[in-house]
């Protein structure tokens, strides 16, 4: 999966766009995790200025971009989830 999301990306910004493309395309939104011990919607994700993935989750009224990888796996995993897992492995 990783050779998928960084064919031809030149240094990290490229490769991490590709990740960003390949989570964008994959990940089924919305979808229902759990934060903090409080339930919250995921709708979709962006990439930042400063170069992180997020989830942008919704709660009521109440919006928070989360990183990607501090989002915790809903059970069951939302289809398209294996792309962040990849990325976590590419970003360690």
């Amino acid at each position: 999966m990783t050779e998928e999301a960084t064919a031809d990306a030149y240094g990290e910004d490229e490769q991490l766009t590709g990740f960003f493309t390949m989570i964008e395309e994959s990940l089924a939104v919305p979808f229902t995790t759990t934060v903090l011990g409080v339930e919250v919607s995921a709708v979709g994700v962006d990439l930042t200025e400063d170069g992180r993935v997020v989830a942008r989750c919704v709660r009521g009224a109440v919006r928070q971009d989360i990183g990607i990888l501090d989002l915790p796996l809903p059970e069951p995993a939302a289809e398209g989830w294996q792309w962040i897992e990849a990325y976590r492995y590419w970003a360690r």
